[in-house]
């Protein structure tokens, strides 16, 4: 990577880690995929009841495979024959993994879902939440987090998820009210009122969408 795209990053992550702390959340800055696995195994510690949504940034920093070759109590809900009891797994983990769709540079989580135990999950139940986020995700603020969610996250997961929504055929949000939209549920997480419950590790390298 540039080495000036690798300065911008590692100084707006001090910006939103600042931004974090403020928000009762933990931040942290690693500059490439294999610092942040690293650091998330520095995080979780050996034994613990793990689970996760569908974050492809997880996977992209090798956290999952990581966790099924580690000693953990690892449940991966995609290759579990029972989603639903896998979901329901997540609310009594000592970790849930995943990512956020947009991040202000202030330091607030903004996330979108269809099926909605990805953002429940955020919100409450397990006793820490883990996001790997890459600095492409960050937003000046919630309007721009926002639009980011919507306008990319949303129309590429609804094609990585092939669902017919008219976004994915359009790649932008259209505000549709279609059967398969995954735009049901908005969680914006301006505070942590559990402290040490939101780690939020952002990555200097382009993750997940």
């Amino acid at each position: 990577m540039d080495a000036m795209i690798m300065k911008r990053n590692e100084l707006l992550a001090k910006r939103v880690i600042c931004g974090l702390e403020a928000r009762n959340m933990k931040g942290y800055y690693a500059a490439t995929k294999a610092d942040a696995l690293k650091l998330a195994l520095e995080i979780i510690p050996e034994g613990s009841k793990v689970t996760k949504g569908g974050s492809m940034s997880v996977k992209e920093i090798g956290l999952t495979d990581a966790l099924e070759q580690g000693n953990y109590d690892y449940l991966n809900r995609e290759t579990c024959d029972d989603r639903r009891k896998a979901e329901l797994f997540a609310f009594d983990a000592d970790y849930f993994l995943g990512s956020s769709n947009a991040i202000t540079e202030d330091g607030i989580l903004v996330n979108i879902d269809g099926n909605s135990n990805r953002v429940s999950a955020y919100a409450y139940g397990p006793k820490h939440v883990l996001l790997i986020v890459g600095m492409n995700k960050v937003a000046k603020d919630v309007d721009s987090a926002l639009k980011r969610a919507r306008n990319v996250a949303a129309p590429i997961n609804a094609g990585r998820f092939n669902k017919s929504t008219p976004c994915s055929e359009t790649g932008s949000c259209m505000n549709c009210l279609h059967p398969d939209t995954i735009c049901c549920q908005f969680l914006i997480t301006r505070y942590s009122r559990h402290a040490d419950r939101i780690h939020v590790i952002l990555v200097g390298e382009d993750l997940g969408y």
